[in-house]
């Protein structure tokens, strides 16, 4: 089913429709979070996945409970966007061979993945509200506040130690 198919006819549909997407999102980077957290050599980084990882599991319970309060089965529908985000960031991460470099580059990739979600889990809840669903409104926002702060510890790990032991790399005389 794409984004504007014709199952999606009102309102309703669309932000049911983002709801199967996010759901699909959430789904396909708790899969990829264990292979970043083996890639990560960064102490920090390596255990802020970790965190990110269960914090995972909690918007997945989230939106399945979403789903039941609406009345509707938690499915998925394919999300290219995440898919493609995921695609990339194995493919930089496999052709880095510093492990300070691939730190980096980790870092820029879960910002990636990161940015993604706030712009869909911002949609849902400016759309929850709309629809006059404060309570799903309040539980997105609760995902919404940790993907913002999940961004803001990456970028703080990048900015403190990360790009600096990355920039320090030489290549190879």
């Amino acid at each position: 089913m794409g984004l504007f198919s014709k199952d999606i006819e009102t309102f309703d549909d669309l932000f049911l429709h983002q709801l199967q997407d996010v759901y699909y999102a959430e789904n396909q980077i708790i899969k990829a979070l264990p292979k970043m957290v083996d890639k990560a050599t960064d102490i920090g980084l390596k255990q802020g996945f970790q965190i990110h990882f269960k914090e995972t599991e909690g918007q997945i319970a989230r939106l399945k409970r979403i789903f039941d309060m609406m009345g509707e089965k938690a499915k998925a529908v394919t999300c290219p966007a995440i898919d493609g985000i995921i695609k990339e960031a194995n493919d930089v991460a496999g052709e880095i061979a510093d492990k300070a470099v691939l730190d980096a580059a980790l870092i820029a990739s879960a910002q990636a993945v990161e940015h993604y979600e706030i712009t869909r889990y911002g949609t849902l809840v400016t759309w929850a509200n709309q629809l006059g669903r404060a309570d799903v409104a309040a539980i997105l926002q609760q995902t919404l506040d940790e993907e913002y702060a999940t961004d803001d510890k990456l970028t703080k790990m990048a900015k403190s130690k990360v790009n600096a032991k990355a920039e320090a790399v030489q290549e190879p005389a």
